[in-house]
């Protein structure tokens, strides 16, 4: 914090295209889509006209006793997009649908009967957002620590992605799984459910799952009796390469998070669904309160069910998922040039989630030599350069807009070859 105190960050004042621009007119290619969420771009487009429609209809309208059109309509396009769910619970952002989903497990064994399942299982390295419930699961010591006395910490099972492991890949695979099963089998009378993120991890280091691995999870979550609770938050609607990651992977979840892609990085919305069976268990007489209790003054936000709609829409319309298979080609194709770099290890790409790690003797580079942080260099220099990059720690992170144009993405890249290339002189 001292060294961006210090800074003299640009004031962002409007978007156009797939770049920024600040008070002075410079223009900053928007390399991690707003934080991974932005779809299309910035400026007028379908989902625009759709919120400004919804403003001039009622901009909002509680879903407390109530129903709103704009959510009634997006939980129908929901349900037929995400296999196997059956009902829809809105919230804010991310983190808050993590809370909801945690909720939503501990709640459903107990109006079960099976008051002793309280225990949750999470993977090491794994990130569910910044809330308390979403910190217990998702603990990363250096994000996290200071909270530690306010967090009840779920167990962990291990990551199935070594990054220096020299064991063949499938051999480390199995073993994860062999160990995830005696966690489970150990613990399976006090197990609620498991949580991950589908198809990789990002804030913890983009790990790239193995395929089919999450299916052999949920697989292990059925025999032993425990709900699995997957975050698609950050890698649905397209980031991997699939509309819906877990759908792909045929992986059969008992919840599924969903957020940032959804509205196109346009509103703020968030949704937990479950299936029927669970929605089931919330059912009974009044006086037995079996119902969920949670609620937000905003949920189910019509002007942001409106922008999520007009997203979906776009998504079919432009034929976005086939687009996004084009350009990680492209980017696979580009990688190849950054290979022979001495410092840059464990290249790894899916649809447009890509990571470069930076080491030097096996070290990882977390500061240059003048005493800068690698992370306040990149971001420096990646501005100047004219792209808004951020690394996470010594990981180089390729998470553009998903609807990225090939001229910005070549940018992209260059930019982002050229950091590797300057920080192997001065690490």
């Amino acid at each position: 914090m001292q060294e961006w105190s210090h800074s003299n960050s640009p004031v962002i004042v409007r978007g156009k295209g797939f770049y920024l621009i600040d008070e002075h007119g410079n223009k900053f290619l928007d390399g991690i889509a707003s934080m991974w969420c932005n779809v299309w771009g910035h400026g007028d487009n379908e989902i625009s006209k759709a919120m400004i429609k919804q403003i001039q209809t009622i901009p909002h309208s509680t879903l407390f006793g109530l129903a709103n059109a704009p959510s009634t309509q997006l939980s129908e396009m929901l349900i037929q997009l995400a296999k196997g769910m059956g009902h829809v619970f809105f919230s804010d952002n991310g983190s808050t649908a993590i809370e909801i989903a945690v909720k939503m497990a501990l709640q459903y064994w107990k109006n079960k009967g099976k008051k002793r399942k309280t225990k949750f299982i999470s993977m090491e390295n794994g990130y569910h957002g910044d809330t308390i419930g979403a910190m217990s699961l998702g603990y990363l010591p250096r994000y996290f620590a200071p909270y530690l006395p306010l967090l009840r910490r779920a167990i962990k099972i291990p990551c199935p992605v070594s990054k220096f492991s020299q064991d063949d890949s499938h051999d480390y695979e199995n073993r994860c799984l062999e160990r995830t099963e005696a966690i489970l089998a150990k613990n399976s009378s006090d197990l609620c459910a498991l949580v991950m993120e589908s198809g990789a991890q990002i804030a913890g280091g983009v790990s790239i799952f193995p395929k089919n691995y999450q299916k052999k999870i949920g697989e292990l979550c059925r025999k032993y009796d425990v709900l699995l609770i997957l975050d698609e938050i950050a890698t649905g609607f397209g980031r991997l390469g699939n509309m819906l990651e877990y759908v792909e992977q045929n992986t059969h979840p008992d919840i599924v998070c969903l957020g940032k892609a959804l509205t196109g990085g346009y509103s703020p919305l968030a949704v937990t669904l479950t299936t029927r069976t669970i929605f089931n268990a919330f059912l009974g007489e009044s006086e037995q309160y079996k119902h969920f209790y949670h609620g937000h003054t905003f949920t189910g936000h019509s002007i942001g069910c409106a922008a999520a709609i007009a997203n979906i829409q776009m998504y079919k319309k432009y034929g976005l998922v086939t687009k996004i298979r084009e350009s990680s080609a492209y980017i696979n194709q580009r990688l190849q040039e950054i290979h022979s770099s001495p410092i840059a290890k464990n290249i790894r790409l899916k649809g447009l989630l890509g990571g470069i790690d930076l080491y030097k003797a096996r070290k990882p580079i977390l500061k240059l030599r003048e005493g800068t942080t690698t992370n306040s260099y990149i971001a420096k220099e990646s501005l100047a350069r004219g792209v808004f990059m951020r690394s996470l720690g010594n990981t180089l992170v390729i998470i553009p807009p998903l609807a990225i144009r090939k001229k910005d993405l070549k940018l992209l890249l260059d930019v982002i070859f050229n950091l590797v290339n300057k920080i192997e002189k001065f690490a």
